[in-house]
């Protein structure tokens, strides 16, 4: 698919907001998510590196240039901002918390709701303002001797089963190209 097709391509309802990136490997791995998944954008919250970032665009491979992405000062402001343009969105942080969920368990809003996911800092994950914005927590179960991922690791990990329950449970709802086969 060329950048223009991928530009006009109707996306899956999610934005992913990375909040604090320190890594301008982990934002390029992100842009790169953003692109395989077909989301509707990437919002780059707080100090996290955007484009022209030589980390983000070695690391993106030029999904930069197909993404739609926006700056942010922080995540609070994101979700202001994306409250005031769409009809409905739920915000959802992917982090291990004492309310949190297992992915395995949680369940996705219908397509019609913008999914807001919310992704952390490499080494605080996401922060207490942000879990406060945000009515549901989900986690990825671990079952070895390490409690985390790296967050582009828990990203796809995350998009991949979003994707996933929306092409199972409402595969008539989505457009053709983007039901699983």
């Amino acid at each position: 698919m060329s950048v223009e097709a991928f530009r006009r391509a109707e996306k899956f309802p999610l934005w992913l907001l990375a909040e604090d990136i320190r890594s301008g490997y982990n934002t390029g791995a992100l842009f790169r998510l953003a692109d395989a998944f077909r989301i509707c954008g990437l919002g780059l919250c707080g100090y996290t590196p955007a484009p022209p970032h030589r980390e983000v665009l070695k690391t993106a491979l030029g999904a930069v240039e197909s993404v739609f992405w926006r700056r942010f000062s922080c995540v609070r402001e994101a979700i202001e901002v994306l409250r005031g343009e769409l009809s409905a969105l739920q915000v959802v942080a992917l982090e291990q918390t004492d309310r949190s969920v297992s992915l395995l368990e949680w369940r996705v809003p219908a397509p019609s709701v913008m999914l807001v996911l919310i992704v952390g800092n490499e080494v605080e994950g996401v922060s207490e303002e942000a879990l406060a914005l945000s009515p549901q927590h989900v986690h990825i179960p671990m079952w070895g001797t390490k409690r985390s991922h790296n967050v582009s690791a828990a990203s796809a990990i995350a998009l991949w089963e979003i994707i996933r329950q929306w092409c199972t449970a409402y595969r008539d709802w989505l457009p053709e190209d983007l039901r699983m086969v």
